[in-house]
């Protein structure tokens, strides 16, 4: 019997976001309209994934500090496992301050790679039902070994500061089986000019693609049926959009490992993305049960899968009312 439901691993920073009215001008000074912390970057998926019930685990490298300590504290405090994390002497937990104006936002990251890579940290195939990465520059080889011990593999990439966007970062897809980006990092990778191509040349390597795209909404690819399904964006008001990506993913893994259609996996994360760019903040914004089911009454929209989902959220809500 599996011991969790999904262990997901990468890197972990403390967020600090601020809301900004317009954005900073060199020689300007721009007063912050407010502003939070948050743990973040693989922290987004955990906390989402834990808020919705699942029994999450995470590997990840922790500095030694006052933030690291603070970020630890959080996600033990929303229940996460961290059995397979290290706390790390003399390495500084990453930093990133995120701008939000004009409903979007841009990071200012201080960080350097951590000491133990998740093949350091994941030395044995973990317990659980799925597993999920932020795949990169650096190895990954234990997605092979958890998906040859039976888990689902489900990945994610990040935005590549050097802005090359090596395509061999993709070989690392052939341990997974759903591949998540965004729009822009998929295009990137691909070197194609719409997420459509780029959904299709990932359809390639993985056997599932899902393409979130901001306000656009999100398209997916099975490439084994050729099933292809698009979801338009719930319609928000955005105050950041920091970790939006991330929570979307966690809602698409949710709603695979309680075996729902494509379609209505895809709408699901839609949802729970929409929610959490309402609040500042990535793993803080995570939507709840509580708010899932506040927003049941707004998802009479005329799209086929809402109803689905008002029943979803109904049948789930009670069984997790203190998440």
């Amino acid at each position: 019997m599996h011991e969790l439901d999904v262990v997901v691993s990468g890197l972990v920073f403390q967020d600090l976001v601020l809301g900004l009215p317009t954005a900073p001008r060199p020689g300007t000074e721009v007063w912050a309209t407010e502003s939070h912390e948050s743990p973040g970057g693989i922290a987004n998926f955990a906390v989402a994934l834990a808020r919705l019930g699942l029994r999450t685990g995470m590997a990840a490298a922790f500095g030694a500090d006052a933030d690291g300590d603070r970020v630890w504290t959080y996600l033990t405090a929303e229940g996460i496992d961290l059995t397979l994390s290290r706390r790390l002497a003399g390495w500084q937990t990453p930093l990133t301050v995120a701008l939000a104006y004009d409903n979007d936002r841009a990071l200012v990251t201080r960080g350097t790679s951590p000491l133990l890579s998740a093949d350091e940290l994941i030395t044995t195939p973990p317990a659980a039902r799925a597993v999920a990465a932020h795949i990169g520059s650096w190895p990954n080889e234990w997605l092979a070994r958890a998906k040859a011990a039976g888990s689902v593999v489900f990945a994610d990439v990040g935005w590549d500061p050097t802005e090359q966007w090596d395509p061999a970062v993709l070989d690392q897809l052939q341990h997974c089986d759903v591949f998540l980006p965004n729009a822009d990092e998929a295009m990137h990778y691909t070197r194609t000019d719409s997420p459509e191509q780029a959904m299709r040349r990932l359809a390639e390597q993985v056997p599932l693609v899902v393409v979130s795209n901001g306000a656009a909404g999100a398209t997916a690819l099975d490439a084994s049926t050729g099933e292809q399904v698009v979801v338009p964006a719930y319609a928000v008001p955005a105050a950041d959009t920091t970790g939006a990506g991330d929570v979307f993913a966690a809602g698409f893994i949710a709603a695979t490992l309680w075996e729902l259609p494509l379609a209505q996996r895809v709408r699901f994360a839609a949802l729970a993305a929409a929610l959490s760019v309402t609040r500042l903040g990535g793993a803080d914004a995570a939507p709840r049960w509580a708010d899932l089911v506040a927003w049941q009454a707004l998802l009479d929209t005329g799209h086929p899968e809402d109803h689905h989902l008002q029943a979803l959220i109904s049948a789930h809500s009670w069984a997790h009312s203190g998440r």
